[in-house]
């Protein structure tokens, strides 16, 4: 049986802790700052970013308390901050232990409190207060390990988009090569063989094409802000780019454009040779789908401080200047352009700031185009 005196003995202490801890709610939070502060994530935060939704979760606290009954205590906590702590969190960079760390930190903060004020946190109270702050600990932590796994998608999905771009320059240049091919044997003799091969060619590089659209058709959403994992070291540059004019030679030549590769030949670069490959494929593709029957150069030079500066130059149709400060921008490409995804800049801009480099873009309307991207020396790379 209940012993009514122990009861509102009980519940005279809660009132009691309930009301401390609202009294000494600022003194609190600022012994709970300084604590948290010191963990490797929240060095550097301003106190708002830091309290984030501690305050609110005190004010929970405070009503558990004063509510007693068990059942409302989860449902407090599910409604309330934890969520959009353990979200937020995974914002500010935190790792899912210092997530733990600073809820048990806001718990010795109230265990001190009690302790000052010569209040007992034993029973009920000592129930109650792990009670919240164990469901606020699991709904945090299970929230942030949805966003980074969502994060993990995310990535995945965009480097699959940035892969499937990347694939459709030489898939271009592989179909107008079989076009050509067929063209030759145009009224030569008949080789069922040969026949018979480049039939295979076209029916698998249809195939290709179409698994490449699926690909960027249901990666549309993602962004171009991946993490992304330069192997970097010192590499000749003219041999990047000449191999790159080659396999890009059939577009040129179909739409009439001339590549000249004035890169010097004992020019190095140190950086991630199959990143920066792809910078330069996409700058280059993107020059000739713009300078019909005109001239695309490649150039390079050193700079002062070790690194290298590369420009793609063309004297095509140019951008207009309301376009140059989002022209790398994700879905900023030209809707004239057949089967454009919007990015190929992008990519180009996600890769080279990867390098701790930067990419500019200079243009006139009528006049040309020049896309210049700088590398750091070996001891400024990233």
């Amino acid at each position: 049986m209940n012993d009514p005196t122990a009861s509102a003995l009980t519940e005279t202490r809660l009132d009691k802790l309930a009301a401390l801890i609202e009294r000494e709610r600022k003194a609190v939070l600022a012994q709970w700052r300084q604590q948290v502060g010191q963990l490797p994530s929240a060095q550097g935060l301003d106190a708002p970013t830091l309290d984030d939704h501690v305050p609110e979760l005190l004010d929970e606290l405070i009503v558990a308390f004063r509510k007693v009954a068990d059942e409302s205590i989860a449902e407090a906590v599910l409604e309330g901050t934890p969520p959009n702590h353990g979200r937020q969190r995974f914002q500010d960079g935190f790792d899912i232990v210092e997530v733990v760390a600073e809820y048990n930190i806001l718990r010795g903060c109230i265990h001190d409190l009690a302790e000052r004020n010569n209040i007992n946190l034993r029973g009920t109270a000592f129930h109650i207060l792990n009670r919240v702050l164990d469901e606020a600990i699991g709904i945090a932590v299970q929230t942030f390990a949805t966003q980074q796994a969502l994060e993990v998608q995310r990535r995945r999905e965009e480097y699959l988009a940035f892969v499937a771009h990347d694939l459709r320059t030489p898939l271009n240049a592989i179909s107008l090569a079989t076009q050509a091919l067929t063209r030759g044997m145009v009224g030569a003799p008949s080789n069922p063989q040969t026949a018979r091969m480049l039939k295979t060619l076209h029916r698998n590089e249809r195939r290709l094409g179409e698994l490449v659209d699926r690909v960027l058709k249901e990666s549309d959403h993602v962004g171009t802000d991946a993490g992304v994992k330069v192997e970097a070291r010192e590499f000749d540059l003219w041999p990047l780019v000449e191999a790159v004019v080659g396999d890009l030679q059939p577009v040129a030549e179909t739409a009439g454009t001339r590549l000249v590769n004035s890169v010097p030949d004992d020019l190095s670069a140190h950086g991630d040779a199959a990143l920066l490959r792809r910078v330069v494929q996409n700058l280059i593709a993107n020059a000739i789908n713009f300078t019909p029957r005109g001239e695309v150069t490649i150039e390079a030079r050193a700079t002062e401080n070790g690194g290298v500066e590369v420009s793609v130059r063309d004297n095509g149709t140019g951008i207009a200047a309301d376009r140059l400060e989002t022209i790398f921008d994700k879905g900023e490409s030209d809707s004239t352009q057949e089967g454009a995804t919007g990015l190929g800049l992008p990519i180009v801009k996600a890769f080279v700031e990867a390098h701790g480099g930067q990419v500019t873009v200079e243009s006139e309307e009528g006049k040309g185009s020049t896309f210049r991207f700088t590398l750091p020396g070996n001891e400024g790379a990233a």
